[in-house]
């Protein structure tokens, strides 16, 4: 069997995203208008793919229906020469909030005031949503809620537990711009980036009832070391922060429909590589832990492919998603790289080079991390070459600078803002 690894590896991570792309999917799950008559549509919502949603959104939509509405997105995340013409779309910062994601969300919770129960309101939602929402809870600051989302990514805390403290830190997060919609009916529609597809979890659940509690947000602040301002401890220890829960009357007859996970994707990419006659294994698209760790996991099984056919039988494809993590010690400066890229060279580390195993690592957003990569490409000769350049792998791993590595080999991987996001995408390939 004649394949390019290269070419084989990037054609799955394409087929990925291809999958997730609002273009593909948004169409035909949208309800009916209200009748014009009597009711209006408002269109809200946040995300990276928060432009793609708008332009897919606009092209589905009848001509005759009124609709308006404000999302906001990342900077540099609209599609290029698209120029939205009913809903307003804004660009802000992430994954550390600014004053125009503020401003923006601030706009954004006053569009729904006066909504009345014919109304339709229709919630745009993708990953990188919660940091884009930025309205701090009452008492709060800007700086206060930026200074804890800063300390959280480099905590080492699961999405989960930092989307708990998130929420209760947020004037509309956690079911609260659901509530704040009410008595109009709410449908989400979401692009999932979360391992299990949790719509609470998701942009921190905007329009989800939230089953955490203030309480358990304290915990994940403590267990991280996690330093609060203030006016959050208060908030948090009292209550007086707390989110809408399940059953809550103002969320009744609300819809959550998922277009697109990251287990869609790799199903696909998965198609891809059976199309051209190698067996495709998924672990799982819940992947979660220290990125150089499950890189090494990975590592342990592609090799064991390799050299005696177990568990998989060569030639094949590993593949697995979910978003793994960097913990980042405050007092060493960090490097260049990423979730991806500190995967893949934990696994070259473990790999050693290893013939016949391959390997590719990206953010399906097309952005890893805050860097201008998506992730980047393995060989069996990376570290080889690498040390040959003179370039010391254990350390710029131990340095958190992944991207270091794979840049002078030329195997960065480079789109650019993909419009989506189903979050990590991992495959390794063994001929």
């Amino acid at each position: 069997m004649s394949v390019d690894p290269r070419a084989l590896l990037r054609q799955l991570y394409d087929v990925a995203v291809a999958r997730a792309l609002p273009g593909r999917v948004l169409a035909s799950r949208l309800p009916p208008p209200p009748d014009p008559a009597r009711g209006r549509t408002l269109v809200v919502g946040a995300g990276k793919a928060g432009g793609a949603m708008v332009q897919a959104l606009e092209a589905a939509w009848p001509t005759e229906a009124p609709l308006s509405g404000l999302v906001i997105t990342r900077y540099g995340h609209v599609p290029p020469g698209f120029k939205p013409r009913r809903v307003e779309l804004v660009e802000a910062a992430h994954p550390v909030p600014d004053a125009a994601g503020l401003a923006a969300s601030e706009k954004l919770l006053g569009l729904t005031r006066g909504l009345t129960a014919d109304d339709l309101v229709l919630c745009l939602i993708s990953g990188g949503g919660s940091a884009l929402l930025s309205l701090p809870a009452l008492g709060l600051t800007l700086a206060d809620k930026q200074a804890v989302n800063r300390a959280l990514l480099a905590s080492g805390a699961g999405i989960g537990e930092m989307n708990s403290v998130r929420k209760h830190l947020s004037a509309v997060k956690g079911g609260r711009l659901a509530a704040a919609c009410a008595p109009a009916r709410v449908v989400t529609l979401m692009i999932s980036d979360v391992p299990g597809d949790d719509p609470a979890v998701i942009a921190s659940g905007p329009t989800a009832a939230d089953p955490s509690t203030c309480a358990d947000a304290l915990a994940v602040c403590r267990r991280y070391g996690i330093q609060l301002p203030a006016a959050a401890r208060e908030g948090l220890a009292s209550g007086a922060f707390e989110t809408p829960k399940p059953g809550d009357e103002r969320l009744a007859g609300h819809e959550l429909v998922m277009l697109a996970t990251p287990q869609m994707s790799l199903e696909a990419a998965a198609e891809a590589a059976r199309a051209q006659g190698i067996d495709a294994h998924i672990l799982s698209d819940e992947m979660e832990g220290e990125s150089r760790v499950v890189g090494g996991v990975h590592a342990a099984l592609a090799r064991a492919a390799a050299r005696r056919g177990q568990p998989f039988a060569k030639p094949c494809v590993i593949l697995s998603g979910g978003e793994t993590t960097v913990t980042v010690d405050a007092r060493r400066p960090a490097g260049r790289g990423g979730r991806a890229t500190e995967f893949l060279l934990g696994c070259a580390l473990a790999l050693q080079g290893e013939p016949g195993v391959y390997g590719l690592a990206a953010d399906t957003d097309g952005i890893d991390g805050v860097g201008p990569h998506a992730g980047a490409l393995l060989t069996p000769t990376s570290l080889g070459r690498a040390r040959a350049l003179g370039l010391n792998p254990q350390a710029l791993l131990d340095a958190h600078d992944s991207a270091s590595f794979f840049a002078p080999l030329g195997d960065l991987l480079t789109p650019g803002p993909s419009f989506t996001n189903v979050n990590d995408f991992r495959a390794l390939l063994v001929l």
